[in-house]
């Protein structure tokens, strides 16, 4: 069962510029560039902890995350591209993605990813509206966001995200639509369109920005999908939309629930062998994990695999499939859990009843209502 079991890599750098004021993520000001080389040792003494987890699989894509991973210069990310080819193979086509700023865009870094091996990015763009960039705390302007694109398009890089985010703080309908018009007329044709929430640990927890109502936010997404069908890009996640053959393949490897390796401060990973489906997590905090990961180990950080109840696993699985538009195969269910679709045989049926599954049983799929209260639908499997 395992070896169909595809495997990706997620590389997590920690540092960015500056923190922005929403971000819940494992991030960190203060960054230097002479912790590039005892970070990328790090790096790969914690690949090795898990090169058995990879049970001869190849790897179907790679994602440097952050953070900012663009702070790293082009022969760091050569470095650590050429390691992980030294211990695991790699797909015939590959994806490798690097998340940037526009911030810290540079033709020269570009040209340098490029020449690393990295063939896709994910531009932090968030929005093109001055005001708006200013009150995310963002470091950069909506021109420099232009000028990111023009340069990773000049660098060679066909395959782009950008990510936009709506629901801001005295964002209106036409604001919204504004930025994924400008972002269709520099010609991305991968998006990650997501609402702004408001996160624990966050500074806007702390002081809550006003955001605008659900009778303005609810009309944004029909809407935006008129504008990104109209240029021929297509929802397929609850946050994803793309044209024709741009998909991210290491989003839909999490979406079906496959495997991946996870290196890196704060890093988090799931793994499929004979005794089950695993998660695992790397310590947070960079020091920490300088500390951990400076010098190769003789043995594995096995207290922090933790293997998923059976009883758990529907409900973790349904919570990524039934993310996509189209859904999965239903035999995929029981591929990736060793489960046997008896389990939520009673589920299925309950909710095809309600008319927030489809019927048709080789699928397992939201039908348009169930995408609209995907919550509800998942919960009915936990």
């Amino acid at each position: 069962m395992i070896e169909h079991i595809p495997l990706a890599l997620y590389v997590h750098i920690p540092w960015c510029e500056r923190k922005c004021p929403y971000c819940d993520f494992n991030s960190h000001e203060n960054f230097d560039a002479s912790l590039e080389n005892p970070y990328i040792d790090a790096l790969l003494n914690d690949l090795d902890q898990q090169l058995g987890w990879a049970e001869g699989r190849e790897l179907v894509s790679i994602f440097f995350g952050g953070g900012t991973p663009s702070l790293f210069s082009g022969d760091a990310i050569q470095r650590i591209l050429e390691g992980i080819q030294q211990r695991l193979r790699l797909a015939e086509h590959c994806e490798i993605t690097l998340e940037s700023n526009p911030g810290s865009a540079e033709a020269r870094k570009y040209d340098a990813y490029q020449h690393a091996g990295v063939n896709r990015l994910s531009i932090g763009v968030q929005s093109f509206n001055e005001g708006h960039l200013s009150r995310l705390g963002r470091i950069h302007s909506g021109d420099e966001a232009i000028k990111a694109i023009a340069l990773a398009r000049s660098a060679g890089f066909d395959r782009l995200n950008i990510d936009l985010m709506y629901g801001l703080p005295d964002q209106t309908i036409e604001d919204a639509l504004e930025d994924i018009s400008t972002g269709i007329e520099q010609g991305i044709d991968h998006f990650s369109w997501y609402q702004l929430t408001i996160e624990r640990n966050t500074a806007f927890w702390s002081a809550p920005p006003l955001l605008p109502t659900d009778d303005l936010i609810e009309p944004m997404q029909p809407k935006a999908e008129t504008l990104f069908n109209a240029a021929e890009i297509a929802q397929y996640e609850i946050s994803a939309w793309s044209a024709l053959g741009q998909r991210s393949i290491h989003n839909l490897n999490y979406w079906q629930f496959g495997d991946y390796l996870a290196i890196g401060a704060g890093a988090h990973g799931k793994v499929t062998d004979a005794t089950g489906v695993h998660r695992f997590n790397r310590t947070r905090h960079p020091k920490h994990y300088f500390e951990q990961f400076a010098t190769p180990l003789t043995t594995p950080l096995s207290p922090q695999l933790r293997t998923i109840e059976p009883l758990d696993l529907p409900a973790e699985f349904m919570m990524n499939a039934l993310r996509l538009k189209e859904g999965v195969d239903a035999t995929l269910f029981e591929q990736r859990t060793a489960l046997s679709r008896k389990v939520v045989r009673q589920s299925l049926q309950e909710q095809r009843r309600r008319g927030l599954m489809v019927e048709d049983p080789t699928k397992l799929k939201a039908t348009a209502r169930g995408f609209q209260y995907l919550d509800t639908l998942i919960e009915a499997f936990v």
